[in-house]
């Protein structure tokens, strides 16, 4: 198992580079920059998302020799030293060699727009997509379980059915779509003032008592929350069902059901570890995809400031060093994810030998 882990961990470095040299080269063909974010904002031509596709009218950027047509006005002795500054006056592999060097002494730098190291700033927001990550694939995982496997046992009956087809439009509503339905029906959109509409955390939060504070924090995330479980619980509760069905018809339940086993020490006994398998091994890989994906949409909606509104203001914004610090970052922590994914298909069932493998 060793030779396979130190393998794997080998791979990680080729393919961090590959993405990373990918998603540079990709930015070189994208209109606009940091620079041109400034002059656009110095000439009085809207904000962040009004410049999305790079700026408009005037605010042009050419490759090559940069010439901002935007920058009328301006000196040039300014733009220069705005080149120099943010590092664009050097060649494209010159400065993508000296990012991956300092990223590999995780110095991320300083965000363009804030001033503020993007290690600080990723610190400041990892809080609030951590929060919907970790609470929507625990209780994904609270449901779908019991419930996948109930209508593994229940295959073809009412309970069945039924359930699979709440599971069906549970998972056909978008994520978003049900945040704002939630909003309207229980944050004061048009009906109740259950739950608070914005923010992770009350204004007094510090005044509060311990058990305050914790009430308040889970009455603040119950709505995102839901909103985020909602596709996640589907997928996973037809995993776990289908995963159960597989094992249930496979030759040692009969042979355990012929030695007079009752239907619990068969299901729990012989299928459980088997079936949970794929499962149980797939946590890693279900947390990191809700703690990516949707966040953004969710984040909005809801006022949180997290990561999914920090990749989008500093992509929009041509925040380079926070786009390519929180990419490796979080690229890193994905393949080494993917490589804790295989550790627990062994903890989970040591039958299981990676080292046979050739890869």
């Amino acid at each position: 198992m060793g030779a396979y882990i130190l393998r794997r961990l080998l791979l990680v470095i080729p393919t961090l580079f590959g993405i990373m040299l990918i998603n540079f080269a990709l930015t070189q063909f994208v209109p606009g920059g940091p620079i041109e974010q400034i002059i656009a904002e110095i000439n009085g031509e809207g904000g962040i998302t009004d410049r999305i596709s790079g700026g408009s009218g005037d605010a042009g950027i050419s490759n090559g020799d940069v010439e901002y047509q935007g920058a009328r006005g301006l000196p040039a002795d300014y733009i220069a030293e705005l080149e120099a500054q943010f590092g664009l006056d050097k060649p494209p592999l010159e400065r993508f060699m000296t990012m991956m060097w300092n990223y590999v002494q995780f110095d991320f730098g300083e965000s363009y727009r804030r001033s503020i190291s993007v290690v600080d700033l990723v610190f400041e927001k990892m809080p609030v997509s951590i929060s919907l990550g970790l609470w929507s694939t625990l209780i994904a995982y609270m449901i779908s379980l019991p419930l996948g496997i109930r209508k593994a046992v229940k295959d073809g009956s009412r309970f069945d059915t039924w359930t699979s087809a709440i599971i069906i439009v549970a998972y056909a509503i978008p994520g978003f779509l049900f945040a704002v339905l939630l909003m309207v029906l229980f944050a004061g959109g048009s009906y109740l003032q259950i739950f608070p509409a914005r923010g992770l955390t009350s204004s007094n939060f510090d005044e509060l008592s311990l058990i305050g504070k914790v009430l308040d924090y889970f009455w603040h995330i119950a709505l995102p929350v839901t909103a985020t479980t909602i596709a996640s619980f589907a997928t996973l509760t037809l995993l776990t069902k289908n995963s159960f069905l597989d094992e249930i018809r496979k030759q040692y339940v009969m042979t355990a059901r012929a030695k007079g086993l009752s239907e619990k020490q068969v299901l729990y006994g012989h299928v459980f570890r088997n079936a949970m398998l794929i499962v149980i091994a797939g946590f890693p890989g279900l947390f990191l995809s809700v703690f990516f994906s949707g966040s953004l949409i969710i984040e909005t909606i809801f006022s949180l400031d997290g990561m999914g509104l920090l990749a989008f203001e500093a992509a929009v914004g041509r925040d380079y060093p926070v786009v390519f610090g929180t990419l490796f970052f979080f690229g890193l922590v994905g393949l080494v994810v993917g490589i804790l994914s295989d550790l627990m298909y062994v903890f989970v069932d040591p039958r299981i030998d990676f080292e046979s493998r050739n890869t």
